[in-house]
């Protein structure tokens, strides 16, 4: 097939005729089939002339009827009249127009436009042509429809205007109005990435010309005529977008609100609306009656690139094609009322359109929408659609829900229970400035550094506020138990008995206390102060008494108890179950058990419809092995 094009009969499903040319890339007929097309990449010239690269030939007979060197891929076919009575080709600054019943006899009228970029023919019994110059150069882009019938005539409509780079021309099915949408590559407001985009509405008779304004900011992203020709529906607006039907006089005749949606395409009868969400949206597709303006249905078609009404205006077709997507190839068909009829997957699926008919041989809507026939066999095995998890929403604060925050985080000033609740010591028992709730810490050349309502004073060897203020329990380690000097620890021994324990301590350089055998000097709890030794090496404060003097006690870090227990087993967190306690054997089976459950899960996933991969398959199939080795262990 590289090497030719096979035409074949829609009716009966036979080859009518096999055309031998090779490379070709694109094709197209005409309107009645009586011509098709063919285009491929040009090459260079050579001592013949330019590269004829595009080709004209007659299905009947298959014999090549014109060709024409065409260098652009994008608009390279000819557009044909309804009728197939004239055929028009942009060439260059030049429009042509052709008689397809004498080929021969070359172009039968021209038009030299200089700095023209795009030609678009309109439809209906008396057809014009829309021509478009960009801006350039300060000079406003423009454009100027001409009628077919006199084409080197002046135009019959002409509009400028600034702010136009590219064009997409729509006519109406009458081909007496037509919307034009310029765009701009940069939007110099910097509002929107993907440039600046107006809608025009002009008249072919030259009667009527507007701008439509629109009343949401962003990018236009889709439109639409209806195909009575007397209204369209616009998509514009940063996301969610807005959609709005017009008339042909611009004046708003329905909104349907903000909504993720980026595509519009109306039944051939004009009685029934789609709005859809493709590309990098969900694929959503909201199906409305123009009649009511009320939605009827709503499809869920993800990775669509194609949409299409079929011409009785029931069905829809969406596919999903190549090079668009690569996985998920394959057609859906759906009922309007958003029943799925049929599913069609392939490996590689590059078009997919229904079948075209003339226009007069388009049926009439009903007045109801039909009930949907019983769909085919294929929708059966499809997997079971998940159920949609309810969506949190945006957080928001317990003030914005109605709900009071609670009073422990108020101030005191707004109610709060700060002042009658006390905060938990957060200090490090045994290190300086820790202190029981209700106590006070000592006093400093006569200021207090008494505890607060939370009984915590920071000290020198607290932690910085922020960090842990406990101390970290290490899995396996000897466990310590701080007392105070004085105190017997748990197994009643006291000071003589400890003192007998020194074995495995050492004395610190200037002998005044015992260091353990680790180098690391304990905390001291309590130490008496006198007068001539008072805490902190400072001298005795002025507003102590002789009295208070010799009672007074301060808390220390240089006496500080400390008892080691014999480290208990600890399983470690990173070993669950306590694997050291397995022999090879258990840990063995215990391996081959977990295989065999993610076997299991495998296997609910192949039942579910869900696509494994190689790997996956080999590891289903090894099976049998496993569970003839889990026997063979007992």
């Amino acid at each position: 097939m590289d090497k030719s094009v096979a035409i074949v009969s829609a009716a009966s499903l036979t080859q009518v005729q096999s055309i031998q040319i090779a490379n070709v890339i694109e094709i197209g007929f005409s309107p009645k089939g009586t011509f098709i097309s063919t285009w491929e990449r040009q090459q260079k010239a050579d001592e013949h002339g330019v590269h004829k690269n595009l080709k004209v030939w007659n299905t009947q007979t298959g014999e090549q009827v014109a060709s024409f060197g065409q260098k652009n891929q994008e608009g390279w076919d000819l557009q044909y009249t309804a009728s197939e009575s004239h055929a028009l080709r942009l060439a260059g600054p030049e429009i042509q127009l052709y008689d397809p019943s004498d080929w021969s006899a070359g172009p039968v009228s021209k038009l030299r436009i200089d700095g023209i970029t795009s030609a678009v023919l309109s439809p209906g019994a008396n057809p014009s042509v829309a021509v478009f110059i960009p801006e350039k150069s300060g000079t406003p882009g423009s454009v100027r429809i001409h009628n077919l019938q006199a084409l080197t005539a002046p135009p019959s409509c002409q509009k400028s205007f600034f702010k136009a780079d590219r064009i997409t021309i729509k006519w109406n099915s009458l081909g007496t109005l037509a919307l034009l949408m310029t765009h701009t590559e940069v939007d110099k407001s910097n509002k929107s990435y993907y440039g600046e985009s107006n809608l025009h509405l002009m008249s072919a008779a030259g009667n009527f010309d507007s701008r439509i304004v629109l009343d949401k900011e962003g990018p236009i992203h889709d439109f639409a005529w209806n195909p009575n020709s007397k209204e369209f529906c616009i998509i514009y607006g940063f996301m969610p977008a807005k959609t709005t039907i017009f008339d042909q006089r611009v004046k708003a005749i329905h909104e349907f609100g903000a909504h993720p949606v980026n595509f519009v395409s109306w039944n051939p009868q004009g009685r029934l609306l789609a709005l859809a969400g493709f590309g990098n949206l969900a694929g959503k597709v909201e199906i409305y009656d123009r009649r009511t303006l009320n939605k009827i249905a709503e499809i869920d078609a993800p990775n669509t690139s194609h949409f299409e009404w079929n011409y009785d205006g029931t069905t829809i077709l969406t596919a999903t094609l190549s090079p668009r997507l690569r996985v998920d190839n394959g057609i859906k068909v759906w009922w309007c009322s958003g029943q799925l009829l049929h599913v069609q997957n392939t490996d590689d699926l590059y078009q997919a359109n229904w079948r075209p008919v003339s226009r007069n041989a388009i049926p009439q809507f009903p007045a109801n929408v039909p009930a949907a026939p019983e769909p085919s066999v294929s929708t059966k095995a499809l997997p079971a659609k998940p159920v949609a998890a309810k969506p949190a929403g945006a957080y928001r604060p317990p003030g914005a829900q109605g709900r009071a925050a609670p009073s422990i985080f108020k101030r005191e000033d707004e109610g709060g229970s700060g002042s009658g609740t006390q905060t938990p010591p957060r200090g490090v028992p045994g290190s300086m400035g820790y202190y029981e709730s209700g106590t006070s810490g000592p006093s400093l050349n006569g200021h207090s550094r008494g505890a607060g309502s939370n009984g915590y004073v920071r000290g020198r060897g607290d932690a910085p506020r922020g960090r842990g203020q406990g101390g970290r329990h290490v899995p396996g380690a000897a466990q310590v138990i701080v007392t105070p000097s004085g105190t017997p620890p748990p197994g009643g021994e006291g000071e003589k008995a400890r003192r007998k324990k020194g074995k495995g301590k050492r004395e610190d350089p200037d002998g005044a206390h015992s260091l353990p055998a680790s180098g690391r000097q304990t905390p001291n709890l309590e130490r008496s102060a006198t007068p001539n030794h008072p805490a902190h090496g400072r001298g005795p404060s002025p507003n102590i008494s002789a009295a208070e003097k010799g009672k007074m006690r301060i808390v220390m870090p240089a006496k500080t108890e400390v008892t080691l227990s014999p480290p208990t087993a600890v399983e470690s967190p990173m070993s669950p179950g306590g694997d050291g306690s397995l022999d090879p054997l258990q840990k063995k089976i215990r391996n081959l058990n977990k295989k065999l459950k993610a076997i299991e899960e495998l296997k609910e996933k192949v039942k579910r419809g869900e696509k494994l991969e190689a790997t996956q398959h080999k590891k289903i199939d090894s099976e049998a092995e496993i569970r003839k080795e889990l026997a063979s262990l007992g």
